[in-house]
């Protein structure tokens, strides 16, 4: 992972706002997660990406509650933490956007983000959750034709903007965000890649899974690889080739990362190494 993060909401990080060692997970004898380690950064977006049956849904679902780790650890923001249900996951400022999005298609814009946590004093407070519902679409710069449209009326990326706006309500920390852009149009999926790159304008750290590496390339930061339950490699975006993304993915180079990783520092100790031999023969 980069060494250097960019400044939470809170303050400057002293390290990963997220921080998994060594999470395993067996369904009988099915070992969906090996040892895994992942970090996220504020400010910082993270692709998780590896081919079906990788590990991905089930890691999403020990960060949300849904699942418990068998072994490992979850530091968030400087604590271990145990994750045993989404309520915890929420109260500790983890959220999760599911590929089904999980709205109700009857209920407006309005009603669909304060569901379940209306705002009230004697009976519904209106006034005040449509007043938060355009401040809140409007910092993320969406383009939604009215709060009081019915979600059935709205496109794939409007809906997705509903859904990342709703869990901005409980003001978290680290997004997750299942396949996104999954079953969008060119124009929805490229409105949905600029209202994440202002999630990380706003400090938050996302973890974002995907299968399409064109989306990957343009808004992660970090490229984690998930093969078979294990890790397979973590890339620089900006410097990683789909080639690379894809080898690790399929296998065709086991753990490319890591070699990468390697190379790297065996190349700096062998320039180290001449460099002293040319100041002792001076």
């Amino acid at each position: 992972m980069p060494a250097d993060h960019l400044p939470s909401a809170q303050g400057v990080s002293e390290g990963p706002l997220l921080a998994l060692r060594g999470i395993s997970k067996s369904f009988g004898a099915v070992a969906a997660l090996s040892d895994v380690a992942l970090d996220v950064a504020a400010g910082e977006v993270v692709a998780l990406v590896g081919d079906n049956g990788a590990g991905k849904s089930t890691l999403v679902k020990i960060l949300s509650g849904v699942h418990q780790p068998d072994a490992g650890t979850v530091r968030f923001d400087g604590a271990t933490v145990s994750i045993p249900s989404p309520a915890v996951a929420q109260r500790l400022g983890i959220a999760t956007v599911f590929q089904d999005l999980a709205l109700c298609e009857n209920l407006n814009v309005v009603d669909n983000l304060f569901l379940g946590r209306e705002l009230r004093a004697l009976r519904l407070d209106e006034v005040a959750m449509e007043i938060r519902s355009r401040a809140l679409l409007g910092e993320l710069s969406a383009k939604i034709p009215s709060v009081r449209t019915p979600v059935a009326a709205l496109s794939g990326g409007q809906r997705q903007t509903v859904a990342i706006a709703r869990t901005l309500l409980g003001d978290p920390k680290v997004i997750i965000l299942d396949e996104p852009t999954a079953a969008l149009g060119v124009a929805q999926t490229a409105e949905v890649l600029d209202l994440i790159e202002r999630l990380r304008e706003r400090g938050l750290g996302v973890l974002m899974i995907s299968h399409n590496m064109a989306d990957v390339r343009a808004v992660a930061d970090t490229v984690a690889v998930l093969r078979l339950g294990r890790n397979n490699g973590v890339f620089d975006a900006a410097g990683a080739t789909a080639a690379d993304l894809v080898a690790a993915i399929t296998g065709a180079s086991d753990n490319v990362g890591g070699r990468r990783a390697e190379r790297g520092r065996g190349a700096r100790a062998h320039g180290r190494t001449e460099a002293s031999r040319e100041g002792e023969a001076s």
